[in-house]
């Protein structure tokens, strides 16, 4: 009895000795486990590095709080829990969620405030017993730091797309969003980017939804070629300084002077973003009287340019089945109607998944887009956007009409599937001016580069943003069918990985797979599982309770 006694005592000991051993160890180490299959709380390196130097509070406010449907209840959890591990990397990053709605007699004063500071709030659809119901959220965050204050949106709208989409794409965005956030606000400006002009590029107001997105993280400047002619040397010399540069849709010819200096621009490491093509013809030239226009081919003076580097823009017009309407009224006068019709010449381009650059990535729009071949040499060539299966090849010139959008195209004409619209080159370049007659003297020019990149897209208005009452729309946003494309997502990538800044685009192809009840079936089936759920524990205790009674009763009455 003794011994047994003094076993029980050691027992009680050591149990005693390994639950303070467990409780010293765990405030001192503190581990979080990700058993999620697609590790969807496990933050990237990229996100984690944005806080890594945060050394004061980095505070942010959710405004994403309330009662919500099961989705987007589901996307405020979801973002709890990716600032938690914020947090738990870096105490630093504070979090807090309010309800700006809460309050009745608060809540037009509150909307108005957030609305002003371009916090818009967002209409859901609440399905109840059948009804449906109408309710606003704030689907936004800021977040503050050292005296700046930045937007984080925690929707990623998309036209068309199911709650459960919505909510699903959102929440695959949320890492990026915030750790990009957080990058504006701790990380200074570094790269620097020249938008070309003078060859007749796009208009600031063409391009300035775009330029206003990469000003965040990067410096933007003009740059022209006019001095090329009188000091090539410094032209090349100031063009140095500049990480990346982007030429928007030239319209006027290069001069062998000017390619020369781009020539040396890559040689010497160099980054550059092209949008150009080989054909003349805008959208805004059919929309007369008659309804016409005469597509031709466009002498930009850089067949030899790119030839060398290893592609070739063609002078075709690529029209293609799977395309973006376009919207013209129907009727006269009063009686008259916006209507979207199908428009082969604006094909939306589908996107390469294995690249950084365009996993993930909503459809592109293109207009009247030249098609690109790309031709043996030493260089990498990965093709981000191509056409549809449906698709065929106009020469020029040639006329195009509204009038295609009242004529049912032929399926079997579309026989030339998949043409490359967009494509990155990769590698150490040759210069186009290697062992030919130089059309400048330039003292230490080079015949071959350092390894460099380059993106070369065969339509310019892929980067134009649309103009209405003189002010700049979102790119990639068309006002009057109010559908959103992956122009201005993709062309943010392809600055990224031009400037080796992949970091935050690697988060985007991250991919989180979420399981939703089925909301139908949840309806059509509601009262059996409220039975199964309520009553039947109801049922099963009361004849366990009737069954355990009689069998007592039965047991001592004898």
């Amino acid at each position: 009895m003794i011994l047994k006694t003094k076993k029980n005592i050691i027992t009680i000991i050591i149990t005693l000795v390994v639950i303070v051993a467990v409780n010293l160890i765990s405030n001192h180490v503190y581990k979080r486990f990700d058993l999620t299959k697609d590790k969807r709380y496990t933050l990237s390196d990229a996100a984690l590095q944005t806080v890594e130097h945060v050394d004061s509070p980095l505070v942010i406010d959710v405004f994403l709080e309330g009662e919500f449907p099961t989705e987007f209840r589901r996307l405020r959890d979801e973002t709890q829990q990716l600032l938690e591990e914020f947090t738990v990397y870096n105490n630093n990053v504070k979090f807090d969620f309010i309800n700006p709605l809460a309050e009745e007699k608060t809540r037009d004063q509150n909307l108005q405030q957030l609305s002003q500071r371009g916090l818009q709030p967002f209409q859901i659809n609440i399905k109840e017993s059948g009804k449906t119901s109408q309710e606003l959220i704030i689907p936004w965050a800021l977040a503050s730091y050292n005296e700046q204050t930045v937007i984080v949106p925690l929707i990623k709208n998309k036209i068309g797309a199911t709650d459960q989409e919505l909510v699903n794409g959102s929440i695959q965005n949320l890492e990026y969003v915030f750790a990009e956030a957080f990058k504006k606000l701790v990380t200074p400006k570094e790269k620097k980017i020249a938008i070309l002009k003078g060859n007749g590029q796009l208009d600031d107001i063409y391009v300035a939804d775009l330029l206003k997105k990469l000003r965040e993280h990067y410096y933007l400047a003009p740059f022209t070629l006019d001095s090329v002619a009188k000091n090539p040397k410094n032209t090349l010399k100031r063009i140095q300084n500049y990480d990346l540069i982007i030429s928007a849709k030239p319209s006027e010819a290069f001069s062998e002077a000017e390619k020369y200096v781009l020539d040396q621009y890559t040689m010497n490491g160099g980054k550059s973003l092209w949008l150009t093509e080989s054909i003349i013809m805008d959208r805004d030239s059919l929309l007369n009287d008659t309804g016409k226009g005469i597509a031709v081919i466009k002498n930009l003076n850089l067949n030899d340019f790119f030839f060398k580097y290893g592609v070739r823009i063609n002078p075709v017009i690529v029209n293609d089945l799977y395309s973006a309407p376009i919207t013209l009224a129907i009727g006269e006068g009063s009686n008259s109607q916006f209507q979207p019709l199908q428009w082969p010449y604006s094909p939306l381009a589908a996107s390469n998944p294995n690249h950084p650059i365009t996993t993930n990535l909503d459809p592109v729009k293109f207009d009247f887009s030249s098609q690109i071949d790309t031709l043996k040499s030493s260089i990498d060539k990965t093709i981000l956007l191509r056409s549809s299966q449906l698709t065929k090849l106009e020469g020029v010139p040639r006329e195009i009409s509204l009038d295609v959008v009242t004529q049912e195209p032929n399926p079997e004409a579309y026989k030339e599937p998949h043409q490359t619209l967009a494509v990155l080159l990769e590698g150490e370049f040759t210069s186009v001016y290697d062992k030919r007659i130089k059309p400048i003297k330039i003292s230490g020019d080079k015949t071959k580069s350092v390894s460099t990149k380059m993106i070369v897209i065969a339509d310019g208005d892929v980067i134009k943003n649309e103009v209405i009452r003189n002010q700049p729309q979102e790119l990639g946003f068309e006002f009057l069918t109010k559908r959103k494309f992956g122009n201005k997502e993709f062309l943010e990538n392809a600055v990224n990985y031009l400037l080796n800044d992949d970091g935050l685009i690697n988060i985007r192809t991250k991919e989180v797979k979420l399981a939703f009840l089925d909301s139908k079936k949840i309806e059509d089936q509601k009262l059996k599982w409220q039975i199964i759920n309520i009553a039947l524990p109801l049922v099963i205790l009361g004849v366990f309770g009737f069954v355990f009674n009689y069998l007592r009763k039965r047991r001592y009455a004898n």
